[in-house]
């Protein structure tokens, strides 16, 4: 299978950089991509001009196939009863920062895929176009299959894999419970049914024809063989890149990653109002993890924003999202495609490199 999703994908590598929005830009998926593994650009956060001009700097760097990643959330209507008690539990943070929640700005949001974000794609035609919380409508999935590119998308229980295949994907991420970042779940907010990587994935195998490809606590040779041996067609690879100086991986996220902490993470919805892995720090152990107060993904950020920046200001992390998967021990300071040729010696016992 591996043989045949490389193909497929048109890379040599059947190695995926995880897309990390708000640690990476363009230079990240362009490292990996001339590597022969399949570089991301996370997409969720970025205008369509941002867009253009990422997709635009990487076409003139690379040939190399890429993917593209949006999300396809559901955007809730205002919840300003929500929010107001939202901002109510935050003030004693307000107060001790010295800042106002008015500071709030509009700043980068989280957007799900639409026509507008298509309209540039269909532009510049990627290899690859990846979803997280489901799939946009069949007409936008169409669209998208119509110039050539392969549609891979999330799947965090059996059933949601059964539903994605339904729908025509081409590929599947089997996300286990210790990746690090946002969870991919859409048919069920219930994390009791959220499986590891290595429980989860030859379930899906079994239950889907289409290539599966493992994510969550993938970080080096030896995980890249033991999901391979288990069946996986391809792994996706996140926190073990956060360290490379392609990343604009923040200062102090470095110095976490580093760090002790980073032995202890969890699942959070403090940052956005979706459960997402990071570095347990104050915020999250005073108010959360999860916090039923939190209004819905993505209005939480802003409040946040403010708090993280008046933090970081003066070199604490105290609010800042320190993403990061149950297994740091990958992260190494060193460039890009040195890490993925680390992470492709685990296919030397594999047919992946037939």
């Amino acid at each position: 299978m591996s043989c045949q999703l490389t193909r497929l994908l048109g890379i040599k590598l059947p190695i995926i950089q995880a897309p990390m929005a708000g640690v990476q830009g363009s230079a990240l998926t362009i490292a990996v991509s001339q590597t022969g593994a399949l570089g991301s650009l996370p997409c969720a956060m970025l205008s369509p001009e941002a867009l253009h001009t990422e997709l635009t700097h990487i076409r003139t760097q690379t040939t190399k196939p890429i993917n593209v990643n949006f999300f396809c959330h559901h955007e809730p209507a205002p919840q300003a009863v929500k929010q107001a008690a939202w901002l109510k539990q935050l003030a004693p943070y307000f107060a001790e920062l010295g800042v106002s929640p008015d500071a709030q700005t509009v700043g980068q949001q989280r957007s799900p895929y639409t026509s507008t974000q298509a309209e540039v794609l269909a532009k510049f035609k990627p290899e690859v176009v990846s979803f997280h919380f489901g799939l946009p409508n069949d007409d936008l999935l169409l669209e998208i299959k119509s110039w050539g590119s392969k549609v891979i998308s999330t799947a965090t229980t059996v059933a949601e894999a059964l539903w994605l295949e339904a729908h025509g994907v081409d590929a599947i991420i089997a996300q286990g419970l210790e990746a690090g970042g946002h969870r991919g779940h859409f048919l069920s907010d219930d994390l009791t049914a959220q499986l590891g990587t290595f429980s989860l994935l030859p379930q899906i195998i079994a239950a889907v024809a289409v290539p599966v490809i493992a994510a969550g606590g993938i970080v080096d040779g030896k995980t890249v063989r033991a999901a391979m041996a288990m069946g996986a067609s391809a792994v996706q690879v996140g926190t073990a890149y956060l360290l490379c100086p392609e990343c604009t991986t923040s200062k102090l996220h470095r110095a976490a990653l580093q760090s002790e902490a980073a032995q202890h993470t969890a699942l959070t919805n403090l940052y956005s109002g979706r459960p997402a892995r990071g570095i347990v720090n104050r915020f999250m152990a005073e108010l959360g993890p999860i916090n039923q107060a939190v209004p819905d993904f993505p209005l939480a950020a802003s409040a946040v924003a403010v708090l993280r920046s008046a933090a970081e200001e003066q070199g604490l992390d105290d609010f800042s999202p320190l993403w990061c998967g149950q297994n740091a021990s990958g992260c190494k300071v060193i460039p890009a495609a040195e890490l993925t040729r680390l992470l492709a010696l685990g296919l030397m016992d594999s047919e992946a490199i037939v």
